[in-house]
This record gives structure tokens, sequence and C-alpha cells, in this order.
């Protein structure tokens, strides 16, 4: 039988990269009001104090972890430390990301690295340093932020488009491998969302129009509109939920 509490994450502890802000940061206050203990990251530990003193204001539980997703050891001493002092991880928001925009044929070396190994590597990283725990236990979720760029391009974004592409299917891939242990491997994929990432857009004029007027729903995302989706993978709602991108962009993956 389906109700309310199947939806609730209470006494759960959820890992979510890269929510010191914008859409991470989102999640981490939708998962923590559904009853989820949340260990905040980031590498900015000022942003991250900042972060994690907002939501604790609201009288959420919630703890902080600063380290790179990109560094092996970094990830493997965190993971450690939250199963031994906060408790095993019940749920890992693999949301850390960024981008170097630029046409295919200038993006230099360093930049096509850089975006790789955040949006990749990291998720790698991260995701097995986690699952390695879980498997034992055999239970967990764990939610990769893709983008309706693992769909589809646009001008500029062959980096990030290719890293959100490999997301996608690392998320395939680790679903495959990891639902015979009672894990849960799936996807949020959302659209465009006023962040710090994506500011110079919604600043843009003629973007913004392109936008609305190519988003079935006529708008931006708001990023409360994400929360449902993250309660609902991360929950006993999405039980046989897995190998999924789900995506949230007001219809624009669905409109030619």
């Amino acid at each position: 039988m389906i109700n309310a509490q199947t939806f609730r994450l209470d006494g759960r502890i959820a890992l979510l990269t890269g929510s010191s802000t914008g859409i991470g940061f989102a999640l981490a206050r939708a998962l923590a009001q559904s009853g989820a203990v949340v260990v905040l990251n980031a590498r900015n530990r000022e942003r991250l104090a900042q972060a994690q003193a907002a939501l604790a204001g609201q009288g959420l539980t919630v703890h902080a972890r600063a380290f790179d997703v990109t560094d092996s050891a970094a990830v493997q001493a965190a993971v450690a430390s939250i199963e031994a002092e906060i408790g095993p991880i019940d749920i890992l928001v693999n949301n850390a990301g960024g981008t170097r925009r630029g046409a295919f044929h200038e993006v230099s070396l360093d930049d096509w690295r850089a975006v790789m190994s955040t949006n990749v590597d990291g998720l790698f990283i991260t995701g097995q340093a986690v699952a390695q725990r879980m498997v034992p236990r055999r239970r967990g979720r764990i939610i990769n932020i893709c983008s309706v760029m693992s769909a589809f391009g646009r001008p500029g974004t062959a980096a990030y488009a290719t890293s959100k592409g490999a997301a996608k299917m690392l998320t395939q891939g680790m679903a495959i491998d990891l639902g015979p242990h009672g894990i849960n491997v799936n996807g949020i994929g959302p659209g465009y969302f006023k962040t710090e990432l994506t500011e110079k857009l919604a600043a843009d004029p003629q973007f913004d129009a392109w936008l609305v007027n190519r988003t079935p729903n006529r708008r931006w995302g708001d990023l409360d509109d994400l929360a449902g989706a993250a309660v609902f993978l991360a929950s006993d709602a999405s039980r046989f939920v897995n190998g999924h991108i789900l995506y949230v962009d007001g219809g624009l993956t669905a409109s030619l």
C-alpha cells in the first residue's frame, strides 16, 4: 500500500556533492524536509558553512564535509568519516559539476579535461566509494544529476554535453551492476534553471525569449521544481525504478 509515508526519508543519511549553492542546495533542503539527515559537500569551506547554517536555521538535521570529488583519496576519507561519525550512507546525490563554454574547435585541452574530471570522474569516484559500502548492506539509492544535455546539445557546449551524455550512460551502467545488490541508481535531467551556472544565459534577452518559447511550460524552472523528483527517487516510492533518467524540464526534451 502506498501513502504519504512511502515518500518519507526519516532516519536515512544522504550525502549530496556540490550542495552549497544552486541545484545541490535545493535538493539537500528537499531531502532534509522529508526527514533525511543531510551531509552537504563543497570545496569552498566558507560557502559550505553558510549553507549548513541556512538549513540548520530551518530546523533541519545537516552536517558538512569539504572535499574535492575528483580527489579519490579525499573522497574515500570523507565517506569513511561520514559512515563512522554519522552513520551509513543510504542516499547519494552526485550533483557536483561545472562547465566551460566554447566552440569545439576553440576549446582548450585544459578546459576539456576540467569538465570531464568533475562531471564524469567525480561521479565515478564518489559513486564507487559509496557503492562499495552499500553493496554489503544490500540497500541504497544513488541519484546522478544529469541534464537535458544528456539528450541533446547546443552551440558552445560540446564538452559539457559530452560529459552529461557520459553521466547518463554511467547511470545506466551503475544500475545494471548495482541492481542485483539492492541498490537503485537513477538520474535527474534538469532543464534550464536560474543558477550561478546559467546567470549569463538568463541575462541574455535573446536566449531568454528562445528558451521560454521553446519550453512547453513557457518558463524557466524554479529550483523547488526539482524537489519532488529527488524525494521520489530517494524514497521507497521508486523501489522498482532503476537506470532511469527523469527529465525535469517543462517539456523541453519532448518538443522539437
